[in-house]
C-alpha cells in the first residue's frame, strides 16, 4: 500500500461522485475536496491541498481543462474520467491519461498507482 493521498474529485453527477468517493476511501485515501461545477473546481484546484485529482471532462456542458491547467501549474498529478475515453480529449490534453467510465475500483487504483 502506498501512502494515503489527498484526492480532489471533480464530477458533475452526484451518484458517480459518491461512487468515486467510496472507491477512493476504500483504497485508504482521503477525499480532500469535491466539486460538481467548473467555477468551484477551479477555485478548489487553486487553493486546496491535493496529492492527486480525478477530473470528469464534461462538467454540466463545460470542459474541465481549466482545472487541469491549474493542477498542472501546481504540479499536482491528475487523470481525466470520461465516458468517451481518449476520444473525448482535446488540444493540449490529447494523450493525457484517461480512465473510461464506467470503471471498476481496481482500474482506478491501478491508474492512481501509475500516476500519483
Amino acid at each position: 500500500m502506498t501512502m494515503p493521498l489527498r484526492v480532489l474529485i471533480v464530477e458533475d453527477e452526484m451518484t458517480i461522485a459518491l461512487l468515486i468517493e467510496d472507491m477512493v476511501t476504500d483504497m485508504g485515501h482521503e477525499v480532500a475536496g469535491m466539486a460538481m461545477r467548473l467555477p468551484q473546481a477551479v477555485e478548489l484546484a487553486e487553493t486546496g491541498e491535493f496529492d492527486f485529482a480525478i477530473l470528469d471532462v464534461n462538467l454540466d456542458g463545460r470542459r474541465s481543462f481549466p482545472v487541469a491547467d491549474v493542477l498542472s501549474a501546481r504540479g499536482v498529478p491528475f487523470i481525466f474520467a470520461t465516458g468517451y475515453g481518449s476520444a473525448g480529449m482535446e488540444g493540449a490534453y490529447v494523450g493525457q491519461r484517461v480512465i473510461k467510465k464506467p470503471f471498476l475500483a481496481s482500474d482506478l487504483e491501478n491508474v492512481i498507482r501509475s500516476v500519483a
